[in-house]
């Protein structure tokens, strides 16, 4: 495929399509970064048949250099320092903290309205499929994948449905697994690669998770009524309790 994605929801059906290999297993789950990769990861996971949320990740930018990283806050309280910047910057532990105390009220703001009162899902001993809608200079999947650690899972496999050449390449060695739809030269810009790339607003992703949990409802309230079923049309052939 060369042509640009039609937008992110077609992406993460043409992205699923290289994921098979993961469909319906039982410890597999997919984690979106908000907000561009929501629409990817949704599509992702409702095409494998496995559990969705969002994983959110802030960056926290060096005093004078927001672009650096000098680590970053993400889901579940983890905090990751990048000590090679912070000790060749000199940066003081104050500064430090201040950065993380502003980034993680802004955390914590995103994850009361993305998600609720839902709590997130378990992500230790799982193999977490880690989804945006594109790798540029993946700093912030980069991050990602240090805080994601942190909360032992399985495996990480980091899944974008496009990226940059040499982006993709060095995720082979930070992540367990790397696959990327297409990876075009020159790259220039994930959004190049989209033909509509409008910004994911936080409704669509408010209403992708609260339609992804209400699809994993109607699921289980399914399983449930099989053994019902049963029951109701012949007793005799109900299963134990």
């Amino acid at each position: 495929m060369n042509r640009p994605f039609l937008d992110r929801h077609e992406a993460g059906r043409v992205l699923a399509e290289r994921l098979r290999k993961f469909a319906g297993r039982p410890d597999v789950i997919v984690l979106g970064l908000p907000r561009g990769g929501v629409p990817v990861a949704y599509e992702v996971a409702r095409a494998l048949g496995v559990p969705f949320d969002v994983f959110l990740v802030r960056k926290l930018g060096a005093p004078g250099q927001e672009e650096l990283a000098m680590g970053a806050i993400a889901s579940g309280g983890v905090v990751v320092i990048n000590h090679e910047v912070v000790d060749g910057l000199r940066i003081p532990r104050e500064m430090v903290e201040d950065e993380i105390a502003r980034e993680r009220m802004e955390l914590t703001r995103r994850e009361a309205l993305y998600r609720g009162d839902r709590p997130p899902i378990e992500v230790s001993g799982r193999t977490v499929i880690l989804v945006d809608d594109g790798l540029a200079t993946g700093s912030t999947m980069r991050a990602a994948v240090r805080a994601l650690r942190r909360k032992d899972p399985e495996g990480v496999v980091v899944a974008v449905p496009t990226a940059a050449p040499s982006t993709c390449e060095e995720f082979q060695t930070i992540a367990d697994e790397c696959i990327c739809t297409i990876t075009p030269e020159p790259f220039r810009a994930v959004g190049l690669w989209y033909q509509n790339f409008e910004q994911t607003s936080d409704e669509e992703v408010i209403d992708l998770l609260a339609r992804s949990a209400a699809d994993s409802r109607t699921e289980d309230e399914s399983h449930e009524a099989v053994p019902r079923l049963i029951e109701a049309l012949d007793p005799c052939r109900a299963p134990s309790r």
